[in-house]
């Protein structure tokens, strides 16, 4: 089997990928996560994603390479990771009481490989008060998750419901198709 690489510096995606058993390491992929306009969050979410992987590749062509990315988005508003309290609050704010969805892309790519997925996963945020954002912010400090919120963590507590195929992929890494996507590559898995 070809060596298994994680193109990513995410410690979500790797906790994810660890679950299935097999060997892999992890690479920074080092791609610019910019906007391009007019762009939906599922072409940005799959653009970063191939961008992540092939980036990798570059570098080790020989490998088998697993890029992954995810765009949330409340109406037209992306919502990028807040990377401090007062965005993260600010996030939580304009979700409370709406719903989101989370597009989130995963690419395999090999010299005789190229698969693609997108997961998407529906969140509806119950109304949340200030002083509930407020002390979640403060427990969770969830400044590198899109959305502002940890679905593994207490953040759960936010929703009033979730709809999806794949209950990783909310996460960071859709792990039902990814091992699919293992398998038809060659790999054993469960």
């Amino acid at each position: 089997m070809p060596q298994l690489i994680l193109a990513s510096t995410s410690p979500y995606r790797r906790a994810l990928l660890e679950r299935l058993g097999v060997g892999f390491e992890v690479v920074a992929p080092g791609v610019d996560e910019h906007h391009l306009t007019g762009e939906s969050p599922t072409d940005r979410a799959l653009r970063l994603a191939t961008a992540k992987a092939q980036a990798v590749c570059a570098r080790h062509p020989a490998a088998l390479i697993i890029g992954s990315d995810q765009v949330a988005a409340c109406g037209a508003e992306v919502l990028d990771k807040p990377g401090d309290a007062g965005r993260c609050r600010e996030q939580l704010g304009s979700l409370s009481g709406h719903t989101a969805h989370f597009y989130t892309a995963c690419v395999l790519l090999g010299a005789r490989l190229h698969l693609a997925h997108v997961d998407t996963t529906t969140v509806l945020f119950r109304a949340l008060s200030a002083d509930e954002i407020e002390r979640y912010v403060a427990r969770e400090r969830p400044f590198d998750c899109a959305g502002g919120f940890r679905a593994e963590a207490s953040g759960i507590a936010l929703f009033e419901g979730i709809e999806s195929q794949d209950p990783t992929a909310l996460i960071g890494l859709p792990l039902i198709w990814l091992a699919g996507a293992l398998r038809a590559a060659g790999y054993r898995l469960p």
